[in-house]
């Protein structure tokens, strides 16, 4: 059975990019603290260090090991550290799941809307920094967007085992569920007002980000309660998506937390 297609990779084949398969030692060792199903686990025959960890930890947990050569490997995950998780299929959380969430928390919502962002390595890191925040969800459409393929993962570094993220159909209704929740939504766009100017904690709140080429796209912005911006001090006049998340979300959280 093919894991891949050819391309320019370990001389020239490129694995593809699978939602079942979650590829490197802290997404995988986070798989394994999660407790989460695992249909098998493929990993290094001569391995050493970490990896030897994660086998002992496998094995504790009763996950079945195949002890593989690297381009076995290679050719199931890129970049995978010599250890690549199966697991059944990857369970995307509900809108319902997020708010039910944060009501088990006994917080106001607080969630990250990724509008298309098809780098799944962008997408894995605002996952990451969305956790760090404290975020309660991630909303992310079904089309034009990075899903949670191994890439994106791998760049969340296990960040997708303890936050949810939800894949919606439509973004724009997803807004207006959450406007209809009790949740205020900002579109984080270049000729928004400064978000420095705004207050975050009088309530639930979803921060839509747009794509790296385009931004926001026009009907999320139109749903949007609010457009928000980032003040750019030198030549360029914007930020990688992820860095702006990072941004926005801790200013949002130091609110919520009452440190702003």
């Amino acid at each position: 059975m093919s894991h891949g297609r050819k391309g320019d990779f370990k001389g020239g084949f490129v694995p593809e990019e699978r939602e079942d398969l979650i590829a490197g030692r802290n997404a995988v060792r986070e798989l394994l603290k999660s407790k989460k199903a695992i249909d098998k686990l493929y990993i290094l025959k001569n391995r050493e260090g970490m990896l030897t960890v994660i086998y002992a930890e496998a094995l504790a947990a009763g996950v079945p090991v195949v002890e593989s050569d690297r381009g076995v490997l290679d050719r199931m995950a890129a970049a995978n550290q010599g250890v690549i998780a199966q697991i059944p299929g990857r369970e995307y959380a509900t809108m319902d799941d997020i708010l039910a969430l944060a009501a088990e928390r006994g917080e106001a919502p607080f969630i990250v809307i990724a509008d298309c962002v098809s780098d799944p390595h962008n997408l894995g890191a605002i996952i990451r920094t969305a956790e760090c925040a404290g975020c309660h969800g991630v909303i992310v459409p079904k089309r034009r967007s990075a899903l949670l393929t191994p890439a994106a993962v791998k760049a969340s570094a296990g960040a997708v085992e303890h936050v949810p993220v939800c894949k919606v159909a439509n973004l724009s209704s997803a807004i207006q569920y959450l406007k209809e929740n009790g949740v205020w939504v900002y579109a984080l766009e270049a000729d928004g007002v400064d978000f420095d100017t705004q207050r975050y904690d009088g309530g639930g709140v979803a921060f839509v980000l747009g794509s790296e080429g385009d931004g926001v796209s026009r009907l999320v912005r139109e749903n949007s309660d609010f457009v928000i911006s980032i003040p750019m001090y030198g030549r360029l006049n914007s930020l990688n998506v992820s860095t702006a998340a990072a941004v926005v979300l801790f200013k949002a959280a130091a609110h919520r937390h009452g440190r702003g």
